[in-house]
């Protein structure tokens, strides 16, 4: 699976002067829903009421089907008005949510396969001189070049540093408890997606008879509360993701972390940093976030107020309302769609 642009879809929610800020990585089309429906079924509701609104969407787009695209808008809007009540109530979003910690750790995501060893190597090499201590790269295109990769990623990253794979669900049951075994020789920590993520069973057996040092994550595909408690009474993964920006917003990935405070599994944020940062500290189970290269490069671009990392870790600025940001509208102008 290949891709070559990615979309960012922008929510504003008004109200009391002040203005919400959600978005969400999704096909042009959630644009349209969110325009034609879900923009209706929220205004004029209680601003303060973020939960009760979600609820409402979700039982609006009952008969268009969960997951997917309704999925993703739901998550725009419900981050626009979580970002909204902070602002009415001039406060930072972790600060709302109920923050456990300061600061999330992250690990630094890319490492595609379509890179060369010298791409790779400057990626991750870059990451580590900045003190991300846990990299992860994609692998399942080709297995057999996967284990060169693999120890090219290693020895830039050297002894110390975490290595992560993601397979995107490309390999077979059998094959990826193959490479497991092999990834295991370069230290590899992190085996996620090693076949598709609607492989249960698959998963589960790769978490039974994969090396020890080895955890099976997977579920940022996840669009409602459902798929996740199916995942984890399934005993299929050793860390759980989740991801705001497709599975119901700040309202849904909270449901995801009480799921996993109650399987005793921890919780890991998938891609858009700038959101997850305040979600990752304020979510009890949470272990890390994925610092995504594509993410990172779009929130920089686009919007005022990203947080950088210090020391492997993203810190909220708690000086400013929400999630801290702005979306710059004139410099996205010319790449609206």
């Amino acid at each position: 699976m290949e891709w070559d642009s990615t979309t960012l879809v922008v929510v504003h929610a008004f109200a009391g002067n002040e203005i919400g800020l959600g978005y969400t990585y999704a096909d042009s089309a959630t644009a349209t829903l969110i325009h034609k429906l879900l923009a209706n079924v929220v205004a004029g509701q209680d601003a303060m009421s973020p939960v009760a609104c979600w609820n409402q969407m979700a039982r609006r787009i009952r008969n268009l089907g969960r997951p997917g695209i309704a999925s993703m808008a739901i998550s725009a809007v419900d981050v626009a008005l979580w970002d909204l009540k902070a602002h009415l109530l001039n406060l930072p979003l972790v600060t709302l949510l109920g923050a456990v910690r300061d600061s999330v750790s992250i690990y630094g995501s890319g490492g595609f396969t379509s890179y060369s060893d010298e791409q790779l190597r400057n990626q991750f090499g870059g990451w580590v001189e900045q003190g991300i201590s846990r990299v992860k790269m994609k692998i399942g295109r080709d297995a057999n070049a996967d284990l060169h990769r693999v120890a090219v990623a290693r020895d830039t990253i050297g002894p110390s540093a975490e290595l992560f794979v993601d397979a995107n669900g490309a390999y077979s049951r059998k094959q990826a408890l193959a490479q497991a075994e092999k990834f295991a020789d370069s230290g590899v920590s992190w085996f996620e997606e090693p076949v598709s993520s609607d492989d249960l069973e698959g998963l589960r057996l790769l978490r039974d008879r994969a090396p020890a040092g080895i955890d099976i994550a997977a579920g940022e595909y996840g669009y409602d509360s459902w798929y996740f408690r199916r995942m984890l009474d399934a005993g299929a993964v050793d860390v759980l993701q989740a991801d705001a920006t497709r599975c119901g917003g700040i309202t849904g990935f909270r449901q995801a972390a009480a799921l996993c405070e109650a399987h005793h599994v921890p919780l890991s944020a998938h891609t858009a940093p700038t959101i997850h940062m305040h979600l990752g500290c304020a979510a009890i189970p949470l272990r890390h976030l994925e610092y995504f290269h594509d993410h990172v490069r779009i929130e920089k671009m686009f919007f005022d107020g990203v947080s950088m990392p210090i020391a492997g870790e993203l810190s909220p600025n708690l000086r400013r309302p929400g999630m801290g940001i702005e979306f710059r509208q004139i410099d996205a102008h010319r790449f609206a769609a």
